[in-house]
């Protein structure tokens, strides 16, 4: 194992001079021996496929190293209890804010409506222009939900996948007809936090969108923690004022204006004692502590035991690698009837090519409705 590690390091760095698609987490490079084995160990006690613990890349390097510990350790009874904690509903949950765009005429008054969910960082107002131009082709109500501790939902300690779904179950529950089953559509987190919610509860949703999300587990982000570092300077720092200063700080870790505006949306400009200053709209720290936890990059659920057979439809970016070649078979594991579409766009597919979306995600409606 200690040679293994040794080329994986030596083909990491490889790698990242060869390839701006492939990224590897240097976390991954810092690990031993014993912490590589030990978290292999530990995950797979609590129900993850070895092919989801490690990056694509890594897998068949590493595969017949611990296959034999995989293969006679492998039991029933972990994926069990994993999908227990998942499934229930002993969970809290917050009202979700939103936003709620009307069917443009009395004919789509019976339609089920859409539901729309943004990723980390993001809020209701980062899926619009989307949301509107579905409103309009498909002639429906549309909702724009801003998931716990983002955007003007509550703040709440627990954030992971289950309460986040429990959060949008509660809000079809209580929102929307019952005599409606809506499609649910979500980007990035938000895409993870759809699949949560149809299989958690196969009969609440009629259809499902992800956009730019696989149901696999992946390294950590490890450029969040240092958005969420940078973020909290801005707070702290009086000198910090306007946003010109604020983007300028930004400026250390994210070259990309787009990306450095999109993390603004995050701050609220304040007066601190007779100064202007900024504080942070979401909780910082708690969604700190889940991006180290593994809580957003992570997946728990398992296809041996959960699976949703509805009409489900994966959009990913022809320069993302969120959704790889190499995880395809993992999403035909837990979602059968599903149908993949390139978008030209990077992970942003919902602000960088809207249109390309909307007449896909079109498409995709109208057709399973009129079965």
């Amino acid at each position: 194992m200690v040679d293994l590690v040794s080329s994986f390091n030596f083909w990491i760095l490889r790698r990242r001079s060869n390839s701006n698609v492939h990224k590897i987490d240097r976390y991954w490079e810092a690990l031993t021996t014993t912490t590589l084995t030990d978290h292999i160990r530990t995950m797979h006690s609590r129900g993850y496929k070895l092919q989801t613990l490690v990056h694509p890349l890594f897998f068949r390097r590493l595969h017949n190293s611990v296959r034999c510990y995989y293969q006679t350790n492998t039991t029933y009874n972990s994926y069990e209890q994993a999908n227990t904690e998942l499934m229930t509903d002993d969970i809290p949950t917050v009202n979700l804010a939103f936003d709620r765009l009307k069917a443009p005429n009395k004919m789509g008054l019976n339609a089920n409506p859409l539901v729309i969910l943004h990723g980390f960082f993001g809020n209701k107002s980062n899926n619009r222009t989307l949301g509107k131009g579905l409103n309009e082709k498909l002639n429906r109500d549309v909702y724009l939900l801003d998931l716990r501790n983002h955007g003007r939902s509550p703040h709440i300690e627990r954030h992971d996948y289950a309460s986040m779904a429990h959060d949008v179950e509660k809000f079809i529950q209580t929102k929307i007809n019952k005599e409606k089953k809506p499609i649910i559509i979500g980007h990035s987190m938000g895409a993870k936090v759809g699949m949560s919610v149809v299989l958690r509860k196969p009969d609440l949703c009629s259809m499902l969108v992800n956009m730019e999300n696989a149901p696999v587990s992946k390294v950590p982000e490890g450029i969040f923690p240092r958005y969420i570092k940078a973020l909290q300077e801005i707070v702290q720092d009086e000198s910090i004022t306007n946003s010109e200063q604020a983007d300028k700080a930004l400026q250390r870790i994210e070259k990309n204006a787009v990306v450095r505006q999109f993390l603004m949306t995050n701050l609220t400009r304040v007066k601190k004692d007779g100064k202007n200053g900024y504080k942070s709209r979401v909780p910082l720290e708690i969604l700190n502590d889940a991006i180290v936890k593994g809580k957003i990059s992570g997946w728990e659920f398992n296809s041996s035991l959960n699976r949703w057979t509805g009409p489900t439809l994966f959009i990913r970016g022809t320069e993302s690698n969120y959704v790889a070649d190499e995880y395809l078979p993992a999403i035909g594991n837990f979602f059968p009837n599903f149908e993949l579409r390139d978008v030209n766009a990077g992970h942003w597919v919902n602000s960088e090519n809207p249109t390309a979306c909307i007449d896909y995600i079109t498409d995709f409606v109208e057709r399973h409705e009129d079965v």
